[in-house]
């Protein structure tokens, strides 16, 4: 099929357009599960739009969070977790 047939001219023809990322963010190609991005989709398509992206990286941070949480982070939280739960217990008593 030549430039005339098909519309498009090969030495015109250009590749998708690659916008530059974000500061902070970075492009990379994944491979997902099909159900697993089937499933982001369809989580930001019933809250009305957005970016199954972004829905991607926010259980992906809190999984760095916790594996990178300081001590003494790590104790608050524990300690606020069982604390109140060992009161009531005591409590009982």
């Amino acid at each position: 099929m030549g430039p005339s047939e098909g519309g498009r001219e090969p030495e015109k023809a250009r590749c998708g357009l690659v916008l530059k990322a974000p500061a902070g963010k970075t492009r990379i190609t994944s491979r997902i599960d099909d159900d697993v991005l089937q499933w982001f989709r369809k989580q930001v398509h019933a809250a009305g739009g957005g970016s199954y992206q972004t829905l991607i990286n926010a259980p992906l941070r809190e999984y760095v969070q916790t594996k990178h949480e300081p001590l003494e982070a790590t104790l608050r939280r524990v300690l606020r977790e069982e604390l109140p739960r060992d009161l009531k217990r005591a409590a009982g008593r």
